[in-house]
């Protein structure tokens, strides 16, 4: 019953201060706002379904999708069910997209929660685009931006609104009609089954989307005006808590004890040589509570916590399929409830010997599950058997301006032990030109990234070779990007954490290309326990020189995963190749090799491609013998290791020193 009412009440308080603001806005969230106009036609979806339909030209049936780089997750925060995205796009499906045919303009009404997803990384107001149209022609305008106060921890009412372009191939509008050209999943006007498409907003929570005429909900100005956050204390200057039992030290940290969390204190659990004092819960939760508000109070912002755990994998568990790790978490301090991935927990083999794990669980509040007068993260899950913990760690991963920004105090403690041994693949090659497939192919050819296989090469060294098709391809696309699979996981499973991964290419440094550029650019990575797609900066690309050789490339990204982008079922990143001067960049590659450089283990910091690696220190306008591009291209702008110093990056165009290829 408590649970219950918490939320309840807030939703009533909440009431009481927007009635209080009447007609001028900010608008209350419990009804729709009084600026609408209901007679302009109207679609939207209220994902709670708590808001009913205000009648005339309004109609219910809007889809937000899930899937792909699409994904979205039900959420409770704020006294309401919203869809939370957990990919990097928020795709929305209008079955009826054919009303907005003459639709100079579209309103886009949405009901966000006013967590850090509305602002960019720096907490500023940013630019919200919409993708519309059908592929190949497509266009992502700029909707308006939500200001710094809509970061309030409440729901709000939000208004876009955007053009609706006319289509170049035919003079239609880019929603409301499909084109004869139209290519990909356009059943719904759009791209990959939706009808418009909100841009790169990982973590964005959504209540109410709604697309209408223009006017059809009043104005920007009317609608985007918002309350101010409760009162809080700042956030400690701390970030770690934990308990070891085994130990019998604590930081800060204590097990829970009642409740659905009750639990009983074991003696001399474990192998021979390492007997510990351990904690097994009595049902199927654990809980550990944070004393004296250490980390932080529920009314501060949500963040990413970090959780490592020794655990015991019990013999008696082999064949029982049982399960560990972190279940239910508080999303607001007002009785939200979230949950964590099930894919995340590991599944225990029985192989008696203690282990040491992490997770990573993005937007915690901490006011917990069931934590009484405690704070807390993640309640944990033994599904299937009584999982035994010696010793428990919880980190919040601070942001912003915050004194331990960016610090990891268990960045010892790894999601995947597997990738500190040789459980996995460290190196993957392809080499067209000696027929090599070493657990690395070509991608999949289509869409926009037709490739073409064809010879390539000085007179003396023809090799068989791929490249972008660009103008040779399927109309309509430009063609700029060639993609590599992953094949039969030669480096382990999507499922492992971001991989520190070194590239190298050989390609054509072809005469008729000069200026002609190519380079990794996206890839999937997870960045504070949300996957999300990265990009690589333009000052990464190798330009083209013209020198009739094979030559090679280096780069190195950090943090990426596996899970590859427009390629299955693994890839790493997607090249894109740029043109030049009016030249069409038909690289040839023939050659691509990555290594993983492990984090740990035997292998930890060793670089199967170090000899690829540029030389760090080259005197201006000088190459040295063994002829090396003086250019460091590692992700986020360091190489592994001390010693290494940052050369001038060469401007484009400017004298670059190449190793040459096999």
């Amino acid at each position: 019953m408590k649970a219950s009412f918490i939320p309840c009440c807030a939703v009533l308080f909440g009431s009481a201060a927007f009635l209080a603001l009447a007609q001028t806005g900010p608008y209350n969230p419990e009804a729709w706002p009084p600026t609408i106009d209901l007679n302009k036609t109207v679609h939207y979806v209220v994902t709670d379904g708590t808001l009913a339909s205000p009648g005339g030209f309004w109609m219910e049936g809007l889809n937000i999708l899930s899937g792909g780089d699409q994904v979205t997750d039900d959420i409770t925060i704020g006294g309401h069910t919203g869809k939370k995205v957990t990919g990097s796009y928020l795709n929305v499906a209008d079955p009826d997209f054919y009303a907005w045919a003459e639709s100079e303009f579209i309103d886009i009404l949405v009901q966000v929660y006013g967590d850090e997803a509305v602002l960019n990384a720096q907490g500023q107001p940013r630019n919200f685009n919409f993708l519309t149209g059908t592929l190949p022609e497509l266009a992502a305008p700029n909707g308006g931006q939500i200001a710094v106060e809509g970061k309030n921890k409440r729901w709000n009412w939000v208004l876009f609104r955007i053009p609706n372009g006319i289509r170049a191939s035919d003079g239609t509008r880019l929603v409301g009609s499909i084109p004869a050209n139209a290519q990909g999943a356009f059943q719904n006007g759009g791209v990959n089954g939706g009808t418009i498409r909100f841009e790169s907003v990982p973590g964005l929570i959504v209540r109410v989307i709604a697309f209408g005429e223009e006017g059809a909900f009043g104005t920007p100005e009317d609608i985007n005006q918002f309350l101010p956050p409760e009162a809080c204390d700042p956030e400690p200057n701390t970030n770690l808590a934990g308990i070891d039992i085994a130990a019998g030290t604590a930081n800060h940290m204590q097990v829970l004890n009642g409740h659905d969390h009750t639990v009983t204190f074991v003696e001399n659990v474990g192998p021979t040589g390492d007997k510990r004092r351990a904690v097994i819960p009595n049902g199927t939760y654990l809980n550990f509570g944070i004393t004296d508000n250490y980390l932080g109070k529920p009314c501060n912002d949500p963040r990413t916590v970090k959780v490592c755990v020794d655990f015991y994998d019990d013999p008696a568990f082999a064949g029982m399929d049982v399960r560990f790790g972190p279940e239910a978490f508080a999303t607001d301090d007002a009785g939200g409830i979230g949950f964590a991935p099930e894919a995340k927990r590991v599944v225990l083999t029985g192989t008696g010997a203690w282990l040491r794990r992490s997770w990573t669980v993005p937007a915690v509040n901490l006011k917990g599950v069931n934590a009484d007068n405690f704070t807390a993260g993640p309640r944990f899950l033994s599904q299937n058997g009584q999982v035994a913990v010696s010793r428990f760690e919880l980190a919040i991963l601070r942001t912003g301006d915050h004194p331990l920004a960016g610090q990891d105090p268990l960045a010892a403690c790894v999601e995947d032990p597997n990738i500190c041994t040789d459980a996995y693949g460290r190196y993957a090659e392809l080499d067209l030109g000696r027929d090599i497939r070493n657990g690395l192919n070509t991608g999949s050819s289509g869409g926009d990234q037709e490739m073409i296989v064809e010879e390539a090469g000085p007179a003396g060294d023809r090799r068989l070779a791929v490249r972008a098709a660009h103008d040779d391809g399927t109309p309509g696309f430009q063609h700029m990007y060639l993609n590599f699979a992953i094949t039969d996981e030669a480096l382990g499973p999507s499922s492992q954490p971001n991989a520190h991964l070194a590239i190298c290419i050989t390609y054509y440094d072809d005469p008729n290309l000069v200026g002609t550029t190519i380079r990794p650019e996206v890839y999937q990575t997870e960045r504070n326990g949300v996957q999300t797609l990265g990009f690589t900066p333009g000052n990464w690309a190798v330009a083209l020189e013209g020198t009739d050789q094979w030559r090679t490339a280096y780069w190195e990204i950090t943090d990426i995963k596996f899970n590859g982008v427009n390629q299955g079922p693994q890839a790493a990143a997607r090249f894109v190749t740029g043109d030049a001067g009016g030249i069409q960049a038909k690289i040839a590659v023939t050659r691509v090799r990555y290594a993983v450089i492990r984090p740990c283990g035997p292998h930890a910091g060793e670089n199967l491609l170090a000899e690829c690696k540029p030389v760090t220190d080259v005197s201006p306008g000088h190459c040295p013998r063994r002829e090396q591009r003086p250019v460091e291209l590692a992700g986020h702008g360091q190489l592994p290791g001390a010693g290494h110093r940052r050369p001038q990056q060469p401007a484009v165009g400017s004298h670059q020193c190449h190793r040459r290829g096999h």
